[in-house]
């Protein structure tokens, strides 16, 4: 269970195939604090460290995984938001996350206004997830509150600092990002599509 607030960020320096499985090494200066079997969110997906060696560790994702999030598309070199599991004497910052990526979605437009970045993103209708104005979205792991909630698209806005220490200040038009919505949305939205 996670927060959607990122605490650093890991760098990737390589990415090894293994079958339908990609194991990936990364560099961030949390490894001293990792233990093997430990939760680490990246870009908001869950992942269990597997190795840890300096300050580099190895995770790996799965073929579901990889389907469900653009993992698959990390390059060497590339920033990878982290948060750590929550700890359950903490205050809860962001919102509750578990880590386990719905979708991905595409950046459609960046903007900066008024001090702060506006970033519009869409998805696809297929799985039927939803946004709503001043709800709850994780983009890349970071714990968001939607301003703009439209179908199958919305926006969220960025202050400064998330920008500054998020990977926010790489995303462009057209890059994909990992999307994990609101648990309580997801509910009910199954509860209304059996209903129906």
């Amino acid at each position: 269970m996670f927060t959607g607030i990122i605490e650093g960020f890991g760098k990737v320096v390589d990415l090894e195939k293994d079958q339908e499985n990609l194991h990936l090494n990364l560099e961030s200066s949390l490894t001293k604090e990792l233990k093997i079997d430990q939760s680490l969110a990246h870009n908001g997906v869950c992942l269990t460290v597997v190795e840890t060696k300096a300050d580099r560790y190895k995770v790996t994702a799965i073929q579901e995984t990889m389907e469900k999030s653009n993992l698959g598309e990390l390059k060497k070199g590339d920033l990878v938001n982290l948060e750590r599991a929550m700890k359950m004497n903490n205050r809860l910052d962001g919102h509750i996350v578990q880590g386990h990526v719905d979708q991905v979605g595409f950046c459609t437009g960046v903007d900066f206004r008024g001090g702060s970045w506006f970033f519009d993103f869409e998805y696809g209708k297929y799985q039927k997830n939803i946004t709503i104005e001043k709800g709850s979205i994780c983009v890349n792991g970071v714990s968001l509150t939607v301003v703009n909630s439209g179908l199958n698209n919305f926006s969220v806005a960025i202050i400064p600092y998330t920008y500054e220490h998020t990977n926010f200040h790489m995303i462009q038009k057209g890059d994909s990002v990992n999307l994990e919505f609101d648990m309580i949305g997801k509910y009910i939205s199954k509860l209304h599509e059996m209903h129906l």
